[in-house]
């Protein structure tokens, strides 16, 4: 690819000098993206990353038909080709062993929307290609230590870095300059605590293990395994194999698979080491005051992985910010205040999206990970719910790909849940024309259960609605 004068500025600007319209901190989901779309527009961009070889970890694997969909509007959608990723139609929900399918459903064009899901870390190394091979963009393998700010105005200027000879393994300081820093350096971001208020609530953790050849109940879905136990889902990430999350015991999971999958677990559990366990935290977003700087991704915004909604939100947030600052809106990335301004409207414009899939992720999770009675009987609810058909699983579905953007309608089917769920209820607990002594009771019951779902909705639409 030739490149034309201007280009060819840029790149000696950004080699020599380490100078760019943009500095972004993290090769990951949220940086790749962010960075390719700002070349895109002509922007200059430096992407530093602490390790270019490919990630190992199993995280991060589905993505929904909403985060597809960005994906491609951003030009990337390439990516998920060549990595033996598999098509996704929508989810299998498995309850204490009777299953129900919850197809994506169809849309204007009777067409069922899909999504995929693959290897994490050969989807990054994709991205990463891609950003490679964009003229705009100087990918630089080094540690990002600290920002650089103006004693002036306090308006950060850049990044400090240690970068490691890989000759001699000598470390040398490095500063990397733009009229925009944005740091994307994942969950366990060292940046956070410096420049955003909030810290992350672990609401509990994950381990990992990959089934090779595995027979799925349901191929091409996403599989959710709900008992007495915490959570398991199964994922299929490539054309012959099938991930899967395991929980912490042997004695509970293993008996809890459909049978054709155990001889499969019990071979991993087997053969592989039980990779260290990960996070499962809660974030909300925070505005971003900052001048020349701007904390997203999984720095900014966090919530459970049982929805996989994370990529969603992420490919999503790139294609509305790189939209707000366009060059046709923000000329420059200089005018601080103009930056400000849109990263202002960011805040509040991304919610409409993931505002539903944080509630969706954290709610789902606190009802199918049930530890006391009321949020057994809401997660016996959900799944009867879901069984149901039509829009009571069609409506859902929408939300947790990513289809429909309206935390509206997720209160409207929670909330229709939580009534299923308190009809149950007075079923069970009355049971017969012979039980009506057992009304008061019923009673009782219901109002704990309806609070119960109070009490695990609320916080998190509070939690959304704060700046």
């Amino acid at each position: 690819m030739s490149l034309n004068p201007s280009q060819i500025a840029n790149e000696k600007r950004r080699l020599l000098h380490h100078e760019a319209d943009v500095v972004v901190v993290g090769a990951g989901i949220f940086g790749c993206a962010a960075a390719f779309a700002f070349a895109n527009q002509g922007r200059s961009v430096l992407l530093l990353e602490r390790s270019l070889e490919e990630p190992r970890r199993i995280v991060g694997e589905l993505l929904q038909p909403g985060g597809l969909s960005a994906l491609q509007k951003l030009g990337l959608g390439d990516c998920v080709k060549g990595i033996d990723s598999v098509r996704v139609d929508g989810y299998q929900i498995i309850y204490h062993g009777t299953p129900v399918d919850i197809p994506y459903p169809e849309n204007e064009h009777s067409k069922r929307p899909v999504g995929t899901s693959f290897h994490h870390g050969r989807f990054i190394s994709q991205l990463r290609r891609a950003c490679a091979s964009q003229p705009n963009i100087t990918i630089v393998e080094t540690e990002v230590t600290d920002t650089i700010t103006s004693t002036c105005n306090l308006q950060v200027l850049g990044v400090k870095s240690r970068t490691t000879n890989l000759e001699t393994s000598d470390k040398k300081e490095d500063y990397y300059f733009g009229d925009l820093t944005i740091i994307a350096d994942g969950y366990a971001s060292k940046f956070r605590k410096q420049y955003i208020k909030r810290a992350p609530v672990v609401k509990s953790k994950f381990y990992a293990l990959e089934l090779i050849d595995c027979p799925l109940t349901a191929p091409n879905h996403g599989i959710v395994i709900l008992g007495s136990h915490a959570p398991v889902l199964l994922y299929q990430i490539a054309s012959t194999k099938a991930g899967g999350v395991r929980s912490y015991f042997r004695k509970i999971v293993l008996p809890s698979l459909p049978l054709q999958m155990q001889p499969c677990f019990e071979k991993a559990l087997e053969d592989d080491k039980i990779p260290p366990s990960m996070p499962n935290s809660f974030l909300p977003p925070s505005t971003q005051g900052e001048k020349g700087m701007a904390i997203l991704g999984d720095a900014m915004n966090m919530r459970h992985p049982l929805t996989g909604g994370g990529m969603t939100v992420a490919f999503n947030d790139v294609v509305l910010l790189s939209d707000l600052l366009s060059p046709q809106r923000v000329p420059s990335f200089a005018d601080t205040a103009a930056v400000q301004k849109a990263m202002k409207d960011f805040h509040w414009k991304r919610k409409g999206l993931s505002t539903t899939i944080n509630i969706l992720a954290m709610a789902l999770y606190s009802l199918f990970a049930a530890n006391d009675r009321q949020l057994e009987a809401l997660k016996s609810g959900t799944f009867a719910y879901l069984a149901r058909g039509g829009n009571c699983r069609d409506g859902p579905c929408s939300l947790l790909g990513g289809i429909i953007k309206q935390p509206f309608l997720l209160s409207y089917h929670f909330f229709a849940v939580a009534l299923f769920s308190l009809w149950m209820v007075m079923r069970e607990t009355i049971g017969s024309v012979l039980g009506f002594w057992k009304f008061p009771l019923a009673i009782k019951e219901s109002v704990l259960v309806f609070w119960r779902a109070c009490v695990v909705i609320c916080p998190y639409i509070f939690s959304e609605m704060r700046p």
